[in-house]
């Protein structure tokens, strides 16, 4: 497949989320999200592919400064919420 020609959705947040049996993976941009369900083993397969991706990019252009902040729930593990206070 020619990735030049590919049709391409831009994503701006990501949210993982995870059960005993397969990964959930959303790509989001503003109110649209695509959603992607993986097993484990291809789960981690991406996670090495865009290590070793994101290595050859720094080579090539430089360090990427981003920071990963833990604690972001997904979707499969986000609880009701909760209505504000009103009184």
């Amino acid at each position: 497949m020619d990735l030049k020609n590919a049709p391409k959705q831009f994503c701006d947040n990501i949210q993982i989320g995870y059960s005993d049996d397969f990964f959930i993976m959303a790509t989001l941009s503003g109110n649209t999200a695509t959603v992607f369900a993986l097993t484990p083993q291809h789960a981690k397969k991406l996670a090495q592919y865009l290590e070793h991706n994101i290595a050859d990019y720094e080579k090539k252009f430089g360090k990427i400064d981003a920071e990963w902040v833990n604690g972001v729930r997904s979707p499969l593990q986000i609880s009701e919420p909760k209505k504000p206070n009103t009184e």
